[in-house]
């Protein structure tokens, strides 16, 4: 029996079987994890009656790359996908260069989704989930970065955050398909690549083993603790909204984790972008340590004032414009 391919599948059923989609897509890269995802999601959408299409994406970044999406290509028809499209993008942009590769791949992936209800399913593992953890509590970030990757998060699905990358290389094996190694996945100037060759593994030495497992519940953990204090954030702006502005009296007695949670849902509506917890901070000021300060400037060009009893948010020119 091909174990690791069963469960795989059967991950991939669990996640796809209580969600709504219309158009069902895997996006492949031609390593193991996508390549043993496309086999399941082919498998798993054969019995659901939807036919499913893979999407390869060339970032043109190595030589060869057109030859490497092309072979990716065909390894997904031959494990069953219905259609396969190749996507070319151009990686460019501030940010680094992982950050800006991830932003073309993403853009170029939504680009083609027919609607609201499509579904890119995307080849994220539990080691995948372990690293993303490790990176948020080293950039302390907060409990956001901590609860790592979403299983759903429209139109991205990932339904292997509790498969180990192990398993994907079993199953590849399995169904007799040879994986593609990107040589980026063992280049040590990425940060990301070095929590995997030696982070993890020392960490898995020194505990004893069971780290990556263990991470991904912490994550499925504060993931679930923000689900709820967002959702009572919601009830609290809800109340505390006046048009644009916000009524100081319905926030000024709350716990400071439910305030800033209010005030960056209130702030991201508004237009804010690339908010970090100083800045949330230094909002939060303006209703638990009001002294008469001024307003507080956030990127794009917003400050936030007080006055009357109420917070603003208002666009001001700088004085460079």
């Amino acid at each position: 029996m091909k174990q690791a391919v069963a469960r795989v599948r059967r991950a991939v059923r669990e996640f796809l079987w209580p969600v709504r989609f219309g158009e069902l897509n895997v996006a492949v890269s031609g390593g193991a994890d996508s390549l043993a995802l496309t086999e399941a999601t082919a498998h798993v959408g054969r019995h659901f009656g939807v036919p499913v299409r893979a999407l390869v994406v060339d970032h043109q970044l190595q030589e060869g790359s057109a030859r490497v999406a092309a072979e990716a290509a065909g390894l997904a028809r031959k494990l069953g996908a219905h259609t396969v499209e190749v996507l070319t993008v151009d990686v460019t942009g501030a940010g680094g260069f992982e950050a800006a590769a991830r932003r073309a791949r993403y853009a170029a992936l939504r680009a083609v989704l027919s609607g609201p209800d499509s579904l890119v399913l995307l080849g994220h593992t539990r080691d995948d989930q372990a690293e993303t953890v490790l990176l948020g509590f080293g950039r302390g970030s907060g409990p956001r970065s901590v609860a790592g990757m979403k299983p759903l998060d429209p139109p991205w699905g990932r339904p292997l955050l509790d498969v180990p990358r192990s398993v994907t290389r079993q199953a590849c094996q399995e169904l007799g398909v040879e994986p593609w190694e990107d040589p980026q996945n063992a280049d040590s100037r990425f940060t990301r690549v070095r929590l995997r060759a030696e982070v993890l593994p020392l960490l898995e030495d020194v505990l004893n083993g069971g780290v990556s497992a263990a991470l991904a519940r912490t994550a499925a953990q504060v993931r679930e603790d923000l689900e709820t204090l967002d959702a009572i954030a919601a009830g609290l702006l809800a109340r505390a909204g006046d048009g644009s502005r916000l009524r100081i009296e319905e926030l000024a007695d709350q716990p400071a984790a439910l305030r800033r949670r209010v005030l960056r849902r209130w702030l991201l509506d508004a237009g804010a972008r690339d908010l970090t917890d100083g800045h949330l901070r230094s909002v939060d000021a303006l209703l638990s340590q009001w002294r008469g300060q001024g307003g507080v400037w956030l990127p794009g060009s917003l400050v936030v004032d007080r006055a009357r009893g109420r917070l603003a948010v208002n666009h001001r020119e700088t004085k460079g414009e």
